[in-house]
């Protein structure tokens, strides 16, 4: 192996060295692969959840967001908000709605690299895992943030509200309707997927990093 090669995959461990401290060599890829596991179902489960609460509809609209598709009253959702000029519901984060399944296919092929490499690049592989849930929801406040602040100014009533921010998470209010917007099981079990992640480079560390300054300490003294 190359010099280069051998600085990014680290250390290899001998069967002798696994057999002797188990647990410690083990450690790492079992939380790997169960913040995988805990990824690919979150896929499977809502993101978001939001209930608009407005004059017209008393028990309220409901939306829900998984990682690839909005679901619930979008229609409804959007004739309310056509009157004040906000764009439809399905126009926000539709590059993001098309390819979250395959970054998530992406995560879970650089999480499962990272249990193969024994250095300090194992975090720029798990990098993306760890980030995805805050960047959902920076990234879904993002498309509120731009929709209540780019209303159609020819709407029926476009005079009466202007530009607004409806809150990711929490209560939030506009004009006559009312928004309560929270996490869905889907982020929390991705949020579970980025601590596993996150305990796996601590144990990672512990393992390999003795190791890997051994090696590089040997091929100093060549």
């Amino acid at each position: 192996m190359s010099p280069f090669l051998s600085r990014v995959f680290g250390p290899r461990v001998s069967p002798e060295f696994v057999r002797a401290d188990r647990m410690r060599y083990s450690l790492p890829p079992l939380m790997l692969s169960l913040a995988r596991i805990a990824l690919v179902v979150s896929v499977f489960l809502p993101y978001w959840h939001m209930t608009l609460e407005a004059p017209q509809y008393p028990e309220g609209l409901e939306l829900t967001a998984y990682v690839n598709q909005l679901v619930g009253d979008v229609r409804e959702i959007d004739g309310l908000n056509h009157y004040i000029g906000m764009r439809k519901l399905n126009d926000a984060a539709s590059l993001e709605r098309a390819m979250g399944v395959w970054m998530v296919i992406a995560m879970l092929f650089l999480v499962e690299g990272a249990a193969l490499v024994h250095s300090r690049w194992a975090l720029l592989l798990v990098l993306p895992a760890l980030l995805f849930p805050l960047g959902f929801l920076v990234d879904l406040q993002y498309w509120l943030y731009s929709h209540g602040h780019n209303l159609d100014p020819t709407a029926p009533l476009s005079s009466s509200v202007k530009p607004f921010v409806p809150p990711a998470l929490g209560i939030g209010n506009i004009g006559q309707f009312r928004t309560i917007a929270s996490a869905g099981t889907g982020w929390y079990l991705a949020c579970a997927s980025s601590l596993l992640t996150a305990l796996a480079l601590f144990f990672h560390r512990r393992a390999y990093k003795p190791l890997y300054d051994r090696m590089l300490a040997e091929k100093a003294s060549i």
